[in-house]
């Protein structure tokens, strides 16, 4: 975190305030880079079934700029400063550029899978934590991570056959995903 905060709610210790705040900010930073990651799919889409998938992203780009809303005004809540410029956001994060340009429907959804899977993965990684520290923060994961599931779902459901395998499938990179999706 950058600065101290300067009060909290009534009934957190300024500690587990701070942690709570270190946890809103690395959502912060995930969900600013997914909405602009769902936007970039969005305008480099081609090929069959290309508007399906265009127009599926928009409301997922306009919820996930919301929960980036909504975990910022929770940190200044808790009396924290949220930050969301785009060079704080690249020099805190732990995960690369999302790696495909223009693609096909295919290829895209592919790396999205594993987007999302980590995006997943650590809001549920964050649940945990929180459940020992603050429950307001956590329900607020909770319905995140709910939303983000259900569009993970979406995208899955162009990558499942009817046997309900996966094209991406132990995939390890957005590339080696939308290869396999492909």
């Amino acid at each position: 975190m950058t600065n101290k905060l300067r009060y909290t709610v009534p009934g957190m210790s300024e500690s587990d305030a701070e942690r709570v705040v270190e946890l809103l900010q690395g959502r912060l930073n995930a969900t600013n880079d997914l909405h602009l990651t769902l936007k970039h799919i969005h305008w480099n889409v081609v090929g069959p079934h290309f508007i399906a998938v265009h127009e599926m992203l928009d409301p997922q780009v306009e919820a996930i700029r919301g929960f980036a809303d909504e975990l910022a005004e929770r940190i200044a809540t808790l009396g924290g400063s949220p930050v969301g410029t785009p060079g704080r956001l690249v020099e805190a994060r732990d995960w690369d550029e999302y790696s495909i340009g223009r693609a096909t429907t295919q290829e895209h959804l592919g790396a999205l899978d594993l987007v999302y899977s980590g995006v997943i993965e650590d809001y549920r990684t964050g649940i945990e934590e929180l459940g020992e520290l603050d429950p307001i923060t956590e329900d607020m994961f909770i319905a995140q991570t709910n939303q983000i599931e259900l569009f993970h779902w979406f995208v899955r459901a162009h990558l499942e056959d009817k046997g309900g395998n996966l094209s991406t499938a132990g995939a390890t990179s957005e590339t080696e995903a939308a290869e396999a999706a492909s």
